[in-house]
């Protein structure tokens, strides 16, 4: 399977959706270690952002993700609105161009983005935040691509290697952001970064192959 501009189109919407569902959840996880606002931030933004696409639908594949970038940064407060800003817009331009997006574009996709998560946030494996969820899934989607070019296999594998450095964050401490504070208080509870980045992937895992 290829990733068109309406693929990426009904990805954002099930991501509305899904932070929707999940927006208690991922505030009551806030609430333990951060500010209590994480599930109310990325409902908010990603509903704006799926307002935003229907008001003025684009007409490449790239603007798509460029539009829910800009929205992102422009409505979500806290570190995850600058984050997930940077990832979708380091992710648009790494398909700059392309109409029909083929298994090594999506990792390639993903790989920019997290590349801008790690310029932005400075984080580093086992910080607690949610590069311990997207380094894994980005190694595994790497490995699924070099012996498979089936695309739901590799976002299968990305998700659940996000699933199980989301599980592994539990343990830690934090290193960054307003849970560092806690300093060992921070051990013991999920980060809710982690948790939203499995989210994403898993939504576009059970969309796209």
């Amino acid at each position: 399977m290829s990733v068109s501009r309406d693929n990426l189109l009904a990805w954002i919407n099930k991501l509305q959706e899904v932070y929707a569902a999940n927006k208690e959840y991922l505030t009551q996880l806030d609430s333990a270690i951060g500010d209590a606002d994480h599930g109310i931030n990325m409902n908010r933004g990603f509903t704006a952002a799926k307002d935003a696409l229907n008001a003025a639908l684009p007409d490449q594949a790239d603007a798509v993700l460029k539009t829910v970038a800009m929205t992102l940064i422009k409505t979500v407060g806290g570190a995850s609105g600058p984050l997930y800003g940077t990832f979708f817009m380091r992710a648009s331009a790494a398909i700059a161009g392309k109409s029909q997006l083929e298994p090594a574009d999506v990792v390639e996709m993903f790989d920019a983005g997290v590349q801008g998560i790690l310029q932005r946030g400075k984080a580093q494996l086992e910080d607690k935040t949610m590069v311990d969820a997207w380094l894994p899934a980005l190694d595994a989607m790497k490995s699924a691509l070099n012996s498979s070019s089936d695309l739901k296999s590799i976002l299968k594998a990305g998700a659940a290697a996000a699933e199980q450095g989301m599980k592994n964050t539990i343990p830690l401490q934090a290193k960054k952001g307003r849970a560092s504070y806690l300093g060992e208080r921070s051990i013991g509870h999920q980060d809710p970064g982690a948790t939203s980045t499995h989210l994403m992937l898993q939504a576009a895992a059970n969309l796209w192959g």
